[in-house]
Formats: C-alpha cells, sequence, structure tokens
C-alpha cells in the first residue's frame, strides 16, 4: 500500500505542473485590470478567462494526468482511458441521473452529487488511478484474430469504460458517506483556524520522506473537503484574508528559511569541503527562492540530522500558524517561490502579501541562529561536515558545474546495478523512484559521488535518489538505458 500511495503521489507531478500556466495567465490578467477581475478589459478578460480554463476543469486534468503518472510506461492510450473514465464517472453521477437510476425526486438526491463535475479533484485522481491500473494489467492483452483491432492499448479505453460503469453505481452507495467522511475531516481543521493550518504545515513537511505528503496537500490545496484554497484563491472565490492561509506561511520558509539554513551549514562545513558544499547548498538555495522546490535542500540533511528536520518541521507549522493569524495571504499554483509570489500580486484574494517578507526575513534569522547551534552543540554531519564528502570533492564539483545528464545517468544506472537489477523507474519532481530486485547490488556511495543532494531507502526493493529539478533529464535518459 506505501510502494502503491508513492506511486500515486508521483503521478500527481504531472497535473500540478499545469497549475503554474493557470497562475500565469490569471496573475497578469488580474494585474492588467485589478479592479474589475478581468471584466473591465478585453485583454485581461481573455488571460483571465484561459487560466479559469485550467482550473473550472482541474479535475479532468488530473483524471488525465494520474493515468499517465500511473501507467508503467506512460502510454497516451493510458491518458485517453483517464478521460473516458472521467467523463463517464461525472455524467452517471450527475443528481438527475442519480435519481433516474434510484427512482427517487431530484430534490431528494443526496448533496453530495452536486460536487461530481471537472473541478472534482477526488473523482479525477480516481478516474486516473483506475485507468492506470487498467492499463498495466491489460496493454498486452491479445484478443481472439477476428478483433486483433482492438487488442493491446486499444483495449485499455473499451475495458475502463465497462469498469468505470460499475465503479459509478458503486459510488451512488458510497460517494455521500465519503463525502460526508472528507467534509467533516475538513471542516475539523478548518474549524481550527490558524492553528489548523500550522498542524497541516507540520505534517506537510513531517510526510516529505515518504512522498506521501501530496495526498495531505490534495485535501487542503484542492476541492475535495470544500476547502479548495488554492483554486478559490486564484479564482477569487474566497473570504479576503482567510483564503490562502493554507499557501501564504510557505513562503518565508521556502524564501528566507532554507536558503539560510543553507548558508548556516555551508558556514559549519570543513574548511577543505566548502567549496563543494557551496556549490551544492547554493544551487538548492536559489532553486527554493526562485522555484519554491525545498526537496534538493532538505533531503541533505533529512536522515545525517534528523533532529534539524524536525525543528525544520515545526517552524513551517510556526510560520503558517503566524500568517494564518495575521491573516497574511499569497498564492501559488506550484510552490511558495519568488515567481508565484510575483505573480500573486496582482490577485485581488491577496491580503497583505509584503508582510510575508518581513515574516521571511524574521524566519531567516531564526534558520540560521537554530541551524547553526545545533549542528555545532549536536555535532551533526550536515553537508560539508564528514570524511565522505572532503573524499569526493572532485567527483561532485566535476557532475554539478557540467551539467552532464547522459554522465550522471549513467552513473546512477551503473551504481543501481544496471537493467538487470533495476525493476521500475519513474520520477516525481525532484526525486527518481526505483524498484530494485537486489539492494545488496546497490552501490550508495558511488551514487552519492554523482553529486546528488540525498538517497532514501524505503525497504530491501525501493529507493529514491533526490536529484534536484532537472530529475526529468536524468531520468528519461536511464530508461533509454533499460530500453537498449
Amino acid at each position: 500500500m506505501k510502494t502503491y500511495m508513492q506511486k500515486l503521489g508521483k503521478s500527481l507531478m504531472l497535473p500540478v505542473a499545469t497549475l503554474p500556466l493557470a497562475a500565469l495567465l490569471l496573475g497578469i490578467g488580474y494585474a492588467i485590470d485589478p479592479a474589475g477581475w478581468g471584466g473591465d478589459s478585453a485583454i485581461a478578460a481573455f488571460l483571465v478567462g484561459a487560466g479559469g480554463s485550467i482550473l473550472d476543469n482541474i479535475g479532468l486534468v488530473f483524471a488525465i494526468g494520474v493515468a499517465v503518472g500511473m501507467a508503467e510506461d506512460n502510454d497516451g492510450s493510458a491518458a485517453l482511458a483517464g478521460l473516458i473514465a472521467m467523463l463517464s464517472v461525472n455524467t452517471l453521477l450527475q443528481p438527475a441521473s442519480v435519481a433516474n437510476l434510484t427512482r427517487i425526486p431530484l430534490e431528494e438526491v443526496n448533496v453530495a452529487f452536486n460536487a461530481i463535475n471537472f473541478k472534482n479533484v477526488f473523482m479525477g485522481m480516481l478516474s486516473g488511478a483506475v485507468a492506470g491500473e487498467l492499463y498495466n494489467r491489460f496493454h498486452r492483452i491479445q484478443v481472439p484474430k477476428a478483433f486483433a483491432f482492438f487488442g493491446g492499448r486499444r483495449f485499455v479505453p473499451i475495458i475502463t469504460g465497462l469498469v468505470m460503469l460499475l465503479v459509478s453505481l458503486l459510488l451512488i452507495f458510497i460517494w455521500p458517506v465519503v463525502y460526508g467522511i472528507l467534509l467533516s475531516f475538513g471542516t475539523w481543521i478548518a474549524g481550527m483556524g490558524a492553528f489548523g493550518a500550522g498542524l497541516y504545515g507540520f505534517f506537510n513537511r513531517l510526510l516529505i520522506p515518504t512522498g506521501l505528503h501530496h495526498a495531505l496537500n490534495n485535501v487542503f490545496w484542492f476541492d475535495l473537503v470544500n476547502i479548495n484554497d488554492i483554486g478559490k484563491f486564484w479564482a477569487n472565490e474566497g473570504v479576503k484574508g482567510i483564503t490562502g492561509m493554507y499557501q501564504g506561511g510557505f513562503f518565508p520558509i521556502f524564501m528566507f528559511g532554507l536558503p539560510a539554513a543553507c548558508l548556516a551549514m555551508y558556514q559549519q562545513a570543513d574548511s577543505k569541503a566548502k567549496k563543494v558544499t557551496a556549490s551544492l547548498l547554493l544551487a538548492g538555495a536559489v532553486t527554493a527562492f526562485v522555484t519554491g522546490v525545498t526537496e534538493p535542500i532538505e533531503f541533505t540533511f533529512m536522515f545525517v540530522a534528523p533532529q534539524l528536520y524536525f525543528v525544520h518541521a515545526l517552524l513551517t507549522g510556526v510560520s503558517l500558524f503566524i500568517a494564518a493569524t495575521m491573516q497574511w495571504t499569497a498564492g501559488f499554483a506550484f510552490s511558495a517561490g519568488a515567481i508565484d509570489f510575483i505573480l500573486s500580486l496582482g490577485v485581488p484574494m491577496a491580503n497583505h502579501p509584503w508582510m510575508l517578507i518581513v515574516q521571511g526575513l524574521v524566519f531567516a534569522v531564526i534558520y540560521y541562529v537554530i541551524f547553526t547551534l545545533m549542528i555545532k552543540k549536536l555535532d551533526l554531519n550536515t553537508p560539508g561536515r564528514n570524511v565522505e564528502a572532503t573524499e569526493m570533492n572532485e567527483t561532485v564539483l566535476k557532475t554539478t558545474d557540467s551539467s552532464a545528464y547522459d554522465e550522471r545517468a549513467t552513473a546512477i544506472f551503473e551504481a543501481l546495478g544496471g537493467a538487470e537489477n533495476i525493476i521500475s523507474l519513474t520520477n516525481c519532481a525532484t526525486r527518481l523512484r526505483l524498484r530494485v530486485n537486489d539492494m545488496d547490488k546497490v552501490d550508495m556511495d558511488r551514487i552519492k559521488a554523482t553529486g546528488v543532494p540525498g538517497t532514501h531507502v524505503l525497504d530491501d526493493q525501493n529507493l529514491h535518489v533526490i536529484v534536484g529539478t532537472d530529475v526529468e533529464f536524468v531520468a528519461d535518459r536511464m530508461r533509454d538505458y533499460l530500453k537498449h
């Protein structure tokens, strides 16, 4: 189950990658016409409408994206199956359809079915997961020669449509219960106000090592339990000062806190290892500040200094609590970096966003002081404070400076034991997710010598290699090696 959830979390990265486009279009549109929310300017209205086309159909986007991500070879027929699955469930679970199937008056249909539309991310994820699983099971199926045209990958959309008939029938009875539970959970957290936002921030970071934080994010960021913090922020459908409370507090941490932690770790590195440590941490700090992608930093100390990581998670929770209490809000479509911050400034829902910068400067000092003191007092093995870091100085610099994806992919591929030892290879936004036959054949030291921020062994067959935001280029080359 854990492996499956991690795979599902990975598959969410593809649809999530479309959100920055929506943010860009909406942000520019609202910047042109902030007073009219795009209605008083033809250009602004055009841009706002284009951005809204993604958010208004985000469930459909998730259905297609998750299906492709769950398919073992990311084939396009899985995307078609995901589309068919979402169209089926969205049509069959409309209130009028439910009323007809159950033979009850339309006004007596459970209100849960009013939430079934192309905005419903939960249904999108479910449709995509079903389509992806059916693809993996049936994309090589052989049918009688008379029907050979419908065999193999062409069979997948067909079987998906049939299976979704049964799924839809089950959901007529299950969905009202699930919806009620999810709504209660969301209401419980939302009812906790700023404290709930802080709790969310704390657990958001704690779940990073498992890759399960994506599931938690979906509860608060999308329309699973009627919170939909991201969608409402960019669509201006929420309450100013409240909508964005599950986003705003991340900006001080990602743009200021973690880069300050990088400075502290660099200054505490051994003198002989400072050069390689700088090349590693500087790239991570810039990436975190600009894009909000923080895993390349977090994995450098997550396992070698778990005490620091716990403090980092705690401070993240505190940041979200403070921002929510003060009602300082800004939004993101990808992550809490400078790009999304700038785009969100033009959105009317943003409330005193510049105070998040002030808060960020304060947290930068807090992070720097705490990281410096803890590294010194506890003698933590953060980057550059161990023998291995010094020994692999030359290798890391060569790989990091050259951007030679082929060299890095080859080195990691060979260190994993080659094609005969690799069962499956996927990637998310920053890491390779691998399943191997024999973990003893994996050379961890050689992988680390390529300059990757970190590795994480999940069990005797599954491991993650944290590469950074250019992971897809490395993964693509490794997939080519697996095919030959």
